[in-house]
């Protein structure tokens, strides 16, 4: 496949995917298994489940993982490429001049009509994994079960403990997967290179006590390696890096986290604008940003090739099976919080998610098409005092 065109789909889908990782997988799925069917929506499950394994920008990582899947390291690259490199600029920018710049009405009045756009995509990603992920009542009992934890018990620790607890189950409900297409082959020099790379500078950096644009990738590096999900779970990560927390006001970094808010692409593009307000250089802020993608893009290259040998395991199998359910959880959960209870406010703002469901399920608008309206439907609740 042409690398061109995987940029360009990932590009498109930079530009217009806001409403963070929840609403990214909704994205992701909606064109690559609905509209192009570059792949299968079992196949795409058991994707999402493995980028919730990693540490990393799940979302980030899944779009890496197609792109692999269509022309390997290279497509894998573009991908991500294409998906960061709208926000990157964004956030560039605003680390460099506009640090201190606050967001007028009428903006945010558009991005909430983005925002309730979001609420759409993600809920019609929801419907479709859990009819593809969870086909028999036990599995559905713990989609739920995950997604019932979460809201109880927020947190990355409830996330890892339902997806641990997933995966024991269904390991011992071992079943014999379906034969899949697809080359097969054992850990390569090549991943183990990854691997080691992937722990070597986890390790070794700190030990540097560098400074300048080196002292910015250890700092990256490591809030990247060890976080898992991404979103919004790396932002008391870096809040805690002695670097940025003594290198910047709390003004100056809460100002950048509202412009995350606005800007489509992944929340890790956050760390552009940290590293270029922290250095006042365009270079800082380039290696704030591929420090903090790195580990999660050297365990994915490790993993994908022996992946397809992996999953046809009986016991693994299973419970990847089982993990798959949990991830739908995590996304229903994610449905609703932070989805679903920043953006509805009431009625009126109900009223907008549907008729957005409507234009792109009914009427059968284009993605990029229903994108250009979800703002004007922001502006037109704020003009009748609708927050």
């Amino acid at each position: 496949m042409s690398i061109a065109l995987i940029f360009s789909e990932f590009f498109k889908l930079g530009c217009m995917s806001f409403g963070g990782p929840a609403a990214h997988m909704g994205y992701f799925h909606r064109r690559f298994v609905d509209e192009t069917r570059w792949i299968e929506a079992r196949d795409y499950a058991e994707l999402m489940a493995l980028c919730q394994f990693l540490p990393g920008p799940a979302s980030s990582q899944m779009g890496m993982a197609i792109g692999y899947r269509r022309a390997g390291v290279a497509g894998s690259l573009v991908a991500f490429l294409g998906f960061t490199l709208p926000s990157a600029v964004l956030m560039l920018v605003a680390g460099l001049w506009l640090a201190q710049a606050e967001l007028n009405g009428a903006l945010d009045a558009a991005l909430h009509g983005l925002k309730l756009l979001a609420v759409a995509v993600v809920a019609d990603a929801v419907s479709k994994l859990y009819a593809s992920g969870c086909p028999d009542r036990s599995r559905q009992g713990m989609a739920l079960l995950t997604a019932v934890a979460i809201w109880l018990w927020p947190g990355m620790a409830t996330q890892l403990a339902a997806i641990a607890l997933a995966a024991v189950i269904g390991a011992s409900r071992p079943i014999t997967p379906l034969p899949r297409q697809g080359a097969s082959q054992p850990l390569s020099r090549l991943g183990a290179l990854y691997l080691l790379l992937f722990a070597g500078l986890l390790l070794l950096l700190p030990w540097l006590n560098a400074d300048g644009e080196l002292a910015v990738f250890d700092a990256f590096y490591r809030a990247g390696a060890l976080v898992f999900g991404g979103g919004h779970v790396v932002l008391p990560l870096l809040d805690a890096q002695p670097l940025i927390r003594d290198g910047m006001s709390e003004d100056t970094f809460l100002a950048g986290y509202s412009l995350a808010q606005a800007v489509p692409g992944p929340m890790f593009s956050f760390a552009a604008y940290l590293g270029s307000a922290l250095e006042g250089s365009l270079l800082s802020g380039l290696v704030a940003l591929i420090a903090i993608f790195l580990p999660g893009w050297l365990l994915l290259m490790a993993i994908l090739p022996v992946w397809e040998r992996l999953r046809q395991t009986p016991r693994l199998a299973g419970a990847l099976a089982w993990v798959v359910a949990a991830t739908v959880g995590l996304l229903l959960a994610a449905l609703y919080a932070p989805v679903f209870v920043s953006a509805v406010t009431g009625p009126a703002t109900m009223a907008v998610v549907v008729f957005l469901w409507a234009l792109l399920h009914l009427a059968r608008l284009p993605l990029w098409a229903v994108v250009l309206i979800a703002p004007l439907t922001g502006l037109v609740l704020s003009e009748f005092g609708v927050a």
